[in-house]
């Protein structure tokens, strides 16, 4: 007999794309063919490696060697639409509700009566909210039966937005941390590198919202205060501030001091969160923030601003992180001492992190997407069966 199929469709699928999609695969493939649909191969915001084939999920690019941004909307839609239906589609997993085939496959889908469901992690203090947009945005989400968020803010704006609030679902911005820990080839903190060797770490695009000029200026701070104690700064990323950037670090000369590795792919990642002291995150809008979810991974506290919704989630302050206002750069220094000086401290913020990785991990995800099933009237005895290979992922994961 068929199975009918639990449909995601992303622009491009980066590691934690598939992160999501194997567990989904492992948790109710026994139930359900579970399949992604990646538009194009290529992206002209992340510089992804390829990330080949699903085990647990069957994986179809509909554009391979493009970027979603150079195809008309309108041949995006119809090849999504051909894709739903060869596949059977009985529920699709659908982000970026404002392009226009996203929003015309939604339509379609419910006028098939198929069950559609929104990704998303925005948040409502993301950005100056304007009444008649955020009208209009309440029309594009109406053909939307049920939502998983990335944080709890997000799940509020889901709400404000007229979405139905027993159908709401926490779990969307998580990823692999077996993944992770394997890539880095180390062990994790407050094991592997000792705390001396240790170094601050920030990975995110050089671009405005990232807040990366006043990263800089707390790095600054942190250095008269710690003095020849003062630990460098790995600075990993890249965009279109980059220029402007090392010219501010050689203006304060912190040369030598600040560190530019470039842009990183996950193995790169992994690698310098598993010699990182603290991973910061002084973000101005941030509607979650991924790196703390690998930074989890390897142990890492995470100092962050109150704008990134991982905080809802994985951060507690003075607990396993710091949180901070993003125009706030002395606040950020002092954190950066207080982690840095001090090693009985850095463990004891490392170890309390471990409680939150099930939050962190692609299992949680998993989960939610059983949730929203069932929401929407899946079989409670048919979903809750799950093989002993999808438990056995979820005790790793929360190891």
């Amino acid at each position: 007999m068929t199975k009918p199929a639990l449909v995601f469709s992303w622009e491009m699928f980066g590691p934690y794309h598939m992160d999501r999609l194997e567990a989904v695969g492992r948790r109710l493939g026994h139930l359900y063919d579970v399949v992604g649909l990646e538009v194009g191969s290529k992206s002209h915001t992340y510089a992804w490696d390829s990330t080949g084939e699903g085990q647990h999920f069957r994986k179809v690019t509909l554009f391979p060697g493009r970027s979603k941004a150079d195809i008309p909307s309108f041949q995006v839609y119809r090849a999504l639409l051909r894709e739903c239906r060869k596949a059977g589609a009985s529920h699709v997993f659908l982000c970026h509700y404002e392009e226009p085939d996203v929003f015309a496959l939604a339509v379609t889908m419910r006028l098939m009566g198929r069950r559609v469901v929104n990704m998303n992690a925005s948040k409502f203090d993301d950005k100056p909210r304007v009444l008649w947009r955020e009208a209009l945005k309440s029309l594009l989400y109406k053909p939307y039966q049920a939502a998983i968020g990335g944080s709890h803010r997000t799940v509020d704006y889901y709400r404000f937005l007229g979405l139905p609030k027993d159908r709401l679902f926490i779990g969307y911005d998580t990823l692999s941390l077996e993944r992770v820990r394997r890539l880095s080839g180390m062990t994790p903190a407050p094991d592997g590198v000792p705390f001396a060797e240790r170094h601050f770490t920030i990975i995110a695009r050089f671009v405005p919202k990232k807040n990366l000029f006043r990263a800089v200026e707390a790095y600054d701070l942190y250095r008269r205060l710690a003095g020849d104690a003062a630990r460098p700064l790995h600075l990993c990323g890249s965009g279109p501030l980059e220029a402007d950037l090392r010219a501010e670090v050689a203006r304060r000369g912190l040369e030598g001091h600040i560190i530019f590795r470039g842009f990183l792919q996950e193995k790169g990642i992994a690698e310098t969160l598993g010699s990182t002291l603290c991973l910061l995150l002084p973000s101005l809008e941030e509607q979650f923030g991924l790196v703390v979810n690998e930074a989890l991974a390897m142990g890492v506290p995470t100092i962050l601003s109150d704008q990134c919704g991982a905080r809802d989630v994985l951060i507690r302050s003075g607990l396993n992180g710091h949180i901070v206002e993003p125009d706030n750069p002395e606040g950020l220094a002092r954190h950066m001492l207080s982690v840095a000086s001090d090693e009985a401290e850095w463990r004891r913020l490392s170890l309390n992190g471990r409680p939150f990785q099930a939050l962190a991990d692609a299992g949680y995800f998993a989960e939610a997407v059983e949730k929203a099933l069932h929401s929407l009237g899946a079989r409670r005895d048919a979903t809750q069966g799950t093989d002993e290979s999808a438990r056995k992922g979820t005790r790793e994961s929360e190891a």
